[in-house]
């Protein structure tokens, strides 16, 4: 049985929705914008907005200006913030307002009331009672003042809160106390009557998505909210991991068990040519709803040049250019990539769409989330960057993989297991997993040594007999790699590799990791070998299915290595999807090529084909569907047999049977 790729979507009134939209401050103020209203701007800012397709804004109550007092909200602003909703209303737009803020863009922002503290950041935001009660009484008083406006989608608790609440020399704040504040602010406003959908605005950066533990447990606050809304700004020193750097971070935040909504993503075109501006919000759209995104909130909606005596502006003049429009309202191309990708979220009907489900897991460690004992830091980072890599050679195989944590317990039925450089899993893991293999699975694992010399080594008791080889290593010691660039010859066919094929790889890490395993084959079939003849790549047969192990740690280099993507690890996914007989519905050999499937509640699919060129490029599915313009049903138009695609560009189709090109 094939396991579940989660894209379950918000319900609202008993409908599926999918929201589409901006932050919002006003160019009139940013966040002081509330102090210097201007209805008419505001409607203008929120047109241009609603003509490009986008229908919801999030939009802040600036926590100095709307909570002056401990005991006192600014009734004033609260009608200003009325009128601000009915200037959605008129546009058929819906705004979520977010509570605590706060922090914002680069700084931090208290009541002047919040008290000073012996660290001098003021009372404890979590854990000191009186300072909680407040937050509480004006989240209640503001949703009991405007939560049956029709204009309110959801609310948010706050904006970055892992920023604003950590105290000086307190970099991560208690889990029970963060837990015990979310859980106390979820209530107040279901206490003030808002029955809308609610989250908590902290970026989903908790250690269950990124390894970095900030306080903020995922799993505990997916319990208390309605979805899950990752922030994203990663930068990277690879093209093809920063085009995925959404879908990545989206993927992992399932583990809420909520729908996943992109809640924060942009760029400052100070950092970037308006060419590229495009293209990174093209690719972090459609990568993302490919990863189970049901909803984009693009930060933000205007630039604020007008501002740049004002802090935080003033002393971080990029912010000043995150905008989808410029100062004066004009659109720029990050807005224009948003209208596009509203039209093709109508056309497919995308509120009614899912993801197909995937025939292959992508094994996640309980070591990424759990602070196991002598496990480190360290350890989590180095989960995190090797299973990002094998996400990305499996986007680049045209393989869809789900996310199988071991902390769930791992999903069975699935006809391929990929474990890139996962050196720590529990022991029941590792002997669920060779039950597997003997069940029909194959396994794939690639040795990782690891970053740090504590403990060292590959954590797996049972290596030599899961994988038919005995190994060589000595205590303590690594098995150097001193090559700058790794060769693979295959010595036999290997699903879509044949024998005599060479693949190199370039090596990065540093000299705890830049290791191989030596092993002696006692029962393993040899399918690769280096450059100097030894095991590369070793299948063996268990039951009726295999385990196939590579003793260099191909992602792990990889992922060490700037602007290495894509790299010939995806030549070894696309033959072990072949090897355990996956059924992929679009494939194309072309690696900068990403293919996808959603499938409709009527039974239509639509394919995405998502390039990496910088350039036009034309490549020729794999395929038993036709392939038609989404807006023609049943292949009223002639079926194409190649899909041509502008730079970086997307193309979606729909796939029609017994129209084969």
């Amino acid at each position: 049985m094939p396991i579940r790729r989660p894209s379950d979507k918000l319900i609202v009134d008993g409908q599926p929705a999918s929201w589409l939209g901006a932050n919002f401050w006003s160019r009139t103020g940013g966040p002081l914008m509330w102090r210097n209203y201007d209805p008419s701007v505001v409607r203008e800012e929120l047109r241009v907005l609603a003509e490009h397709g986008l229908r919801q804004t999030r939009s802040f109550f600036y926590w100095p200006d709307f909570h002056p007092e401990p005991d006192r909200i600014d009734t004033d602003k609260v009608e200003l913030f009325r009128d601000f909703l009915d200037a959605h209303t008129e546009l058929g737009m819906s705004s979520i307002p977010t509570f605590i803020v706060g922090h914002m863009s680069g700084e931090n922002w208290d009541p002047p009331w919040r008290g000073g503290g012996p660290d001098g950041t003021g009372r404890d935001l979590y854990a000191d009672v009186w300072l909680v009660s407040r937050q509480a009484w004006f989240i209640e008083r503001m949703v009991a003042a405007l939560h049956q406006h029709p204009a309110v989608a959801g609310w948010l608790i706050s904006n970055e809160m892992p920023i604003y609440g950590r105290r000086r020399g307190q970099q991560v704040a208690p889990t029970r106390d963060v837990t015990s504040w979310a859980t106390l602010m979820v209530q107040a406003v279901r206490a003030g009557g808002g029955t809308q959908p609610v989250s908590l605005g902290d970026g989903a950066w908790g250690i269950e998505v990124t390894g970095a533990d900030n306080g903020f447990s995922v799993r505990e606050t997916g319990e208390l909210v309605d979805f899950v809304g990752p922030h994203v700004y990663r930068m990277e020193t690879d093209q093809i991991r920063q085009h995925l750097a959404s879908a990545f971070l989206c993927e992992l935040a399932w583990v809420a068990g909520k729908p996943v909504i992109l809640e924060e993503f942009g760029l400052s075109t100070d950092f970037v040519s308006v060419t590229n501006q495009g293209h990174y919000y093209r690719q972090q759209l459609h990568n993302s709803l490919l990863a189970g995104a049901t909803g984009w909130i693009a930060w933000n909606n205007t630039d604020y040049d007008n501002l740049s005596g004002q802090d935080p502006y003033r002393h971080h003049p990029f912010e000043m250019h995150f905008g989808i429009t410029t100062n004066t309202g004009q659109p720029k191309q990050p807005l224009q990539e948003l209208r596009d990708f509203a039209q093709v979220l109508a056309e497919v009907d995308f509120r009614r769409t899912e993801r197909t489900h995937a025939d292959a897991a992508l094994v996640v460690t309980s070591y990424l989330e759990r602070d196991y004992p002598i496990a480190t830091a360290a350890d989590r980072s180095l989960a995190f960057r090797t299973l990002r890599q094998g996400y990305v050679a499996a986007r680049e195989a045209s393989l869809p993989v789900a996310l199988s944590r071991e902390e769930d317990g791992l999903a069975e039925g699935a006809s391929l297991y990929l474990l890139p450089c996962v050196r720590q899993l529990l022991a029941p893991t590792w002997a669920q997993l060779g039950r597997l293999a003997a069940e029909g699975a194959t396994v794939y694992l690639s040795f990782c040594s690891g970053e740090q010399s504590f403990h060292r080594a590959f954590w797996h008791a049972g290596l030599d007999q899961m994988f038919g080889v005995e190994h060589e290593l000595a205590y303590g010691l690594i098995n150097p790699i001193v090559e700058d660039t790794v060769e693979f010859t295959f010595t036999e066919d290997f699903g879509s590799i044949p024998a005599g094929a060479v693949l190199r790889f370039e090596v990065g890490g540093n000299e705890h990791s830049r290791a191989f395993l030596p092993v002696t084959p006692r029962g393993a079939k040899v399918v690769a070998v280096d450059a100097h003849g030894r095991p590369a790549l070793l299948r063996q047969t268990t039951g009726g299915g295999e385990t196939v192990l590579c003793t260099y740690p191909l992602e792990y280099l990889a992922s060490a290595c700037a602007q290495v993507n894509p790299e010939p690890t995806y030549r070894i996914y696309d033959a072990l999807a072949r090897v355990a007989g996956i059924h992929r519905e679009l494939v194309v050999a072309d690696p900068r090529v990403f293919t996808d499937v959603l499938v409709h509640a009527d039974g239509r699919r639509f394919g995405w084909f998502v390039s990496q060129h910088p350039d036009e490029v034309t490549v020729q599915p794999e395929t038993t569907y036709g392939l038609v313009p989404p807006s023609t049903r049943s292949g009223a138009d002639r079926p194409a047999r190649s899909i041509t695609l502008p730079p970086y560009g997307v193309r979606v189709v729909e796939l029609v049977e017994g129209h084969h090109g």
